[in-house]
């Protein structure tokens, strides 16, 4: 690839950021940029240069994005160099090295991931363990001091003495209730998402060979999202870059928007202190957005605290206005935005219900638009909202799964032991508890033990044996040849999961309509199988199954992908849209109440930069006079970052202004469309 190809095919900042691959380089990419565009090209030009596919590793934040950049790598370079590169999310790169190192930690390489259920399940059980009221040991606090010492790359025994030495009675408690957490964790062979860091960095750390081992092999690093990054991932770039400091990281300052996650805005602002010798690249050339919508971005940011100075621009034409619409209610609302999109679509033939999208701060904003979309005809699709994989019955299905792969997994046991009924409800699980307390042995194991086998009735004796013969003998059939996906259905019918359904779920429909969930669960396995380059195992798929991101998750009201986008801003980020409305603009809406309260209101005011450069031609920013609270429906006012936007780009409207009615005709043909849809 050279020079000359590459200034045909990329602006000037753009081919400096992809040819300058020597060293640290932070480049600054401001949204709409190009900037996936870049990473890939930078990966082809390191390719072109002679680089081994395999000493380059490539982050990212999200599967979406890195399926993307897989697709676009796959159009410029063979395509076989593509799938000797490591590329995925710091998750997936973490559990790779896992599953070659953990061993080291006395973990078993078919480690189980926990689940956001499970880990709350274990962290009530570490606390009741050790003799704590609920109140005194609250799930949600307990999870959150947890994931923030793991953040901080504290094991249990560096959080105790952090503790000790002068915590809260508060913080002693939840130290211990940490310590109990992570024994059950080792105990059942099962990690949770922070541990994927924290054990890869404590391997590194204290395996210097180790270490030693991956940074000869990935001597070309590249970070997405850079913005995005929390301490521990910090620590573990460090740990791979300290000697031959190859690191190319790609963000924006003004889209740190996770900071709840723990993601941490001064990794980015702090890049050069880190690596006094980097090279800084701005993008500016938006591709995305017209020249007002930028304006508008540029001003809201422009108000904001620390950050890289960036001016966004575009050649793609001045535009229109942004709209500002005040509706009577959240009702009203939702029937404008509907209207206005119905409007637009009779109107202009070229126009297409995947050209817009409605973002809201918060899922249950979803509901009065859902339902105005449902009465206007309007096909939708729902992204990180209620979704196929959180349904209970496919959760079950995971839970077998997941103890056929990983048998030390108590939780999952407990989930499916009894379901469908099998004759080995409380009474057993209590034999099988008390055992576990004396021989610290996991549930698996101890149900065709003699001692447990005593106390069981002879009909759960006889269940308990039966159950466990089939795992053993499926746990052969995965190690041999032939499809997953069948071997899977094979599993679940003969360990009365699938003709169980019928006994957990009495209503016939109800257990039928379960029953095809599960098969379009065998389905996805089944497209697993299919995508996937090599041959692949059972814990492949439960591994990316675990890995699910909110991006992944697509609930639709229509069966052929159509459908206006309803989704979080946080869960649109990297997406964009011709027509973007961000709804809702209400005091303690957005910013949310809690970030106020807190007086912490800039990674709002980011987010709501995030919102407006989603747009490329048009973006319309609704509030409500008053909206339901709890039942009772309350006064709003304005969102106080609607401030920001300079008035000569903004039209203020009503509804009743923009709105063109459709014809009666019109809305009885959707609405019977939509009303068939929904009975079948």
């Amino acid at each position: 690839m050279t020079d000359a190809e590459l200034a045909k095919l990329l602006n000037p900042q753009q081919a400096e950021a992809v040819k300058t691959i020597t060293g640290p380089v932070l480049v600054l990419a401001g949204a709409g940029t190009g900037k996936t565009r870049v990473i890939t090209f930078r990966i082809a030009y390191l390719l072109d240069q002679g680089i081994n596919p395999e000493n380059i590793l490539a982050m990212t934040f999200t599967n979406k994005a890195a399926r993307e950049m897989k697709e676009r790598l796959g159009a410029l370079v063979d395509p076989e160099q593509v799938k000797k590169l490591t590329l995925g999310t710091f998750h997936s790169f973490c559990v790779k090295v896992l599953r070659r190192e953990i061993g080291k930690l006395h973990y078993l390489p078919n480690f189980g991931i926990v689940d956001e259920s499970d880990r709350n399940g274990l962290i009530r059980q570490a606390a009741a363990a050790l003799g704590f009221p609920k109140n005194e040991a609250p799930v949600n606090q307990a999870k959150d001091y947890i994931s923030r010492m793991k953040n901080r790359l504290c094991f249990p025994r560096q959080a105790k003495k952090l503790a000790d030495g002068g915590e809260s009675p508060e913080q002693v408690r939840f130290s211990r209730v940490y310590e109990e957490y992570q024994n059950l964790l080792e105990a059942q062979n099962v990690v949770d998402f922070d541990d994927m860091l924290l054990l890869v960095h404590g391997i590194f750390a204290e395996f210097p060979e180790v270490l030693d081992k991956y940074r000869q092999r990935y001597r070309y690093l590249l970070v997405d999202e850079y913005q995005d990054t929390n301490d521990a991932q910090l620590a573990v770039i460090r740990q791979l870059t300290a000697e031959h400091r190859n690191l190319c990281v790609v963000g924006d300052d003004d889209q740190s928007i996770y900071g709840w996650r723990g993601a941490n805005v001064s990794n980015i602002l702090d890049f050069s202190a880190d690596f006094p010798e980097a090279k800084s690249i701005k993008l500016e050339q938006n591709y995305r957005s017209t020249a007002k919508i930028l304006a508008a971005a540029n001003a809201v940011i422009g108000s904001s605290g620390r950050r890289y100075a960036k001016q966004l621009w575009s050649a793609r034409g001045t535009g229109e206005n942004l709209l500002l619409v005040k509706a009577a209610d959240a009702e009203r609302e939702a029937e404008f935005v509907a209207d206005y999109i119905a409007g637009k679509i009779a109107d202009d033939p070229a126009c297409s219900y995947n050209d817009f999208a409605v973002l809201y701060r918060s899922n249950h904003l979803s509901r009065s638009l859902e339902m105005a979309f449902r009465r206007a005809a309007i096909p939708y699709r729902m992204v990180g909202g209620q979704e196929f994989f959180d349904r209970k019955e496919i959760k079950d299905a995971v839970a077998y799964l997941k103890v056929l792969v990983n048998p030390p997994d108590d939780q999952s046991l407990l989930r499916v032991l009894n379901l469908p009924p099998r004759g080995l409800g409380g009474r057993t699980v209590d034999i099988l508890k008390r055992h576990r307390a004396t021989g610290f042995r996991p549930f698996f194991a101890l149900l065709t033990d003699e001692a447990c086998r005593r106390e069981f009735s002879p009909a759960a004796a006889a269940a308990t044996a039966a159950f466990g013969a089939v795992f053993e003998r499926y746990r052969e059939v995965f190690a041999g040849p032939g499809g997953l996906a069948v071997k899977v259905g094979s599993f679940l019918t003969d360990v009365g999961y699938l003709d169980g359904l019928q006994k957990i779920y009495k209503d016939r429909a109800e257990s039928q309509k379960r029953r095809e969930n599960v098969g379009e669960f065998i389905s996805a396995v089944a497209a697993f199988e299919k995508n996937s380059a090599t041959a692949v195992k059972l814990q492949d798929y439960l591994e990316s199954y675990a890995l699910l991101e909110e991006n992944d998750k697509i609930a639709e009201n229509n069966s052929d992908g159509r459908g206006v986008t309803l989704t979080t801003v946080h869960a649109a980020k990297g997406l964009e849209y011709p027509y973007v409305f961000q709804v809702a603009m209400e005091k303690n809406v957005f910013p949310h109440q809690r970030a106020v309260s807190e007086n912490s209101t800039d990674e709002e005011l980011r987010l709501f930069y995030v919102a407006l450069t989603r747009a490329g031609k048009q973006l319309i920013i609704t509030y409500s006079a008053s909206r339901p609270d709890k039942g009772v429906e309350r006064n709003q006012f304005p969102s106080e970052f609607l401030r920001y936007l300079p008035e000569d780009l903004v039209d203020v409207r009503t509804p009743e202004e923009l709105i063109k009615p459709l014809p009666r005709e019109e809305v009885s043909k959707r609405l019977a469309a939509i009303r068939a849809m929904l009975d079948n």
